[in-house]
């Protein structure tokens, strides 16, 4: 099984605010930033330090994947 620790995620969030910063009147997340957000918030709420990937949604697997394959090296598998 692999995993998405929360470092690989705060990451992953932080690369797609930066390719995407926040807009609008309401500052409004890129649609990636904002799939992971959910988790991110569900991991930081259990205290968890790594999820399975099976539990994403289909936005934020998706989210995550491209910025696997964009990232130089694979993080959080263990």
């Amino acid at each position: 099984m692999l995993y998405l620790t929360i470092q690989e995620l705060e990451a992953a969030i932080n690369y797609w605010r930066s390719q995407s910063p926040a807009g609008g009147e309401e500052l409004r997340l890129c649609p990636e930033a904002s799939a992971l957000a959910k988790p991110y918030a569900l991991m930081i709420i259990q205290g968890s330090q790594r999820t399975p990937l099976d539990v994403l949604d289909e936005a934020s697997r998706a989210a995550i994947t491209q910025y696997r394959s964009i990232t130089p090296t694979p993080r959080g598998t263990n």
